[in-house]
């Protein structure tokens, strides 16, 4: 505080500071330390009677870890988890040509991309690539993810998703709800590490692996946890045991670890004399939050990216015996090994950068064939591994993209598609072999069931036990689209 501040004290004050106070009533840093664990224990509550998450779920969970998964770009659901034959019976024709020309919300005209082949008329271009049935639920599944469609039995496909924007910054409304003009909102992994807390002192609650988006798509908003601190942000690693965060292991020669953590409690100390002072400071408390939690993770995180200690058929369960599947195989090993560790929501990227890789406005069999070919084997592996493990039934794992791709044609592409889209979740207490929603015959519009993407989130929540109108910030009234609703009919 600053000397004119003291002077401002309302009538009867003594003067005297709160750390003087504290000082005089010999509390000093055991009464910093006892209001810190209240805050953390949501016995602090302000005037009108709101207290801070305490950690805990508000209602018995399914799930205590969340593996999201979001490839960037935009999927195509026609070829992946929502197969469109009719797209080959109509291949070549306009949509007006076609008995779906309704399915169009202009009124007959073809807005679904030009072919300068076809003297620019808009038609439909066929699927891609082949598919068949996987599983007892007979779920159809591009050939794109034959590995996972072979986990057809484990899993529950959402169809009927549908989002905001039409251009990338729909990256930002899969994890935040908002639409990208509205900038920074907490994300899905910013509320869950804010309401639920840690399970393991010495790894942060929120872990992010693999490339985010570019600033053009919400960069380091796709992580973020804005107006909840940025103690509740998502931290990123390598997956490089030897490079796994900057700043994570001392020079070599410098202090011993003895030494470092005298100084580290001696800067601890301080910092909390200066919170006395601050005590609603959020980045004071994050800094804090984060020496600490480095110190802790300089022995804990390289040890949980020593992938060499998996046995070699799991590490070929991942792919990564393969150069097309290593680098995604070795994050979503990684991720199991968070979880399995006390990590509560880890947020894999595959395809980041700019737009993002599976954007597929030209030549989409051969993106999405080399793309996919990427992710499907170690996805599978990491449901089969956490299946064996026992770890899948109480481990939330959700795929998605922020949109889906037109039935149309864009030259030897597809055009983004915010009206319908596909994702998938598994595990946690959600029911395997399930179909939910429908789209059009055309795979245009989201028809039956039709969820926007925050019902996605109030389901991921709902499973973690918590309910998301309990963690609501005073001043930071949110709209009910934000806080979305339960699918129930996929939950066990």
């Amino acid at each position: 505080m600053n000397p004119s501040q003291h002077s401002q004290r309302p009538p009867g004050c003594t003067g005297v500071s709160r750390r003087t106070f504290l000082a005089d009533t010999g509390m000093g840093f055991t009464g910093l330390a006892l209001g810190a664990m209240l805050f953390r224990d949501g016995v602090r509550a302000d005037s009108e009677g709101w207290a801070p998450p305490t950690g805990k779920p508000h209602f018995a969970p399914r799930a205590k870890s969340v593996i999201w998964v979001f490839l960037c770009g935009g999927v195509s659901h026609v070829e992946s988890f929502d197969i469109k034959t009719e797209l080959n019976r109509y291949a070549g024709k306009s949509i007006s040509e076609t008995p779906y020309a309704g399915v169009l919300a202009t009124e007959g005209k073809d807005v679904i991309g030009a072919n300068p082949a076809h003297g620019n008329r808009k038609v439909i271009l066929p699927l891609q690539t082949g598919f068949r049935r996987y599983g007892q639920c007979g779920l159809p599944v591009g050939d794109w993810f034959k590995n996972i469609g072979e986990c057809a039995d484990e899993i529950a496909v959402v169809r009927s998703l549908w989002t905001i924007h039409n251009d990338h910054g729909a990256q930002l409304t899969w994890q935040t709800g908002r639409h990208p003009r509205e900038l920074e909102h907490p994300t899905l992994g910013a509320w869950t590490a804010y309401g639920l807390g840690t399970l393991n002192e010495n790894l942060p609650e929120y872990v992010v692996l693999g490339t985010p988006t570019g600033d053009c798509c919400g960069g380091t908003f796709t992580y973020g946890a804005s107006y909840l601190g940025p103690e509740n942000g998502g931290v990123r690693l390598n997956t490089d045991p030897k490079n796994p965060l900057p700043f994570i292991q001392p020079p070599a020669g410098s202090l011993s670890a003895e030494q470092q953590a005298s100084n580290l409690s001696l800067l601890g100390k301080l910092n909390r004399l200066a919170g006395i002072d601050y005590p609603d400071d959020a980045n004071l408390r994050a800094r804090i939050k984060s020496y600490e939690l480095a110190f802790q993770m300089q022995a804990s995180v390289p040890e949980t990216l020593q992938l060499e200690r998996e046995p070699e058929h799991i590490r070929r369960m991942y792919g990564l015996d393969d150069d097309a599947t290593r680098a995604f195989g070795e994050q979503c090993l990684v991720a199991r090994r968070l979880v399995e560790r006390g990590v509560r929501f880890v947020q894999i990227f595959h395809g980041g950068g700019g737009g993002g890789a599976w954007d597929a406005h030209s030549e989409i069999k051969s993106n999405h064939t080399t793309l996919a070919r990427q992710v499907d084997k170690p996805v599978a592996g990491l449901l089969k591994d956490l299946r064996q493990r026992g770890l899948l039934d109480d481990t939330l794992v959700v795929f998605g993209t922020e949109f889906g791709r037109s039935p149309g044609a864009e030259g030897s592409g597809r055009d983004h598609h915010p009206q319908a889209f596909s994702a998938w979740l598994a595990g946690g207490g959600v029911k395997g072999g399930v179909q939910y929603g429908q789209t059009d015959e055309l795979g245009f519009h989201a028809a039956d069931n039709r969820r926007y993407v925050t019902d996605i989130h109030a389901t991921v929540l709902r499973q973690l036990g918590l309910d998301s109108h309990r963690l609501e910030v005073p001043g930071r009234k949110r709209l009910e689209l934000d806080h979305g609703n339960v699918i129930q009919e996929i939950l066990a």
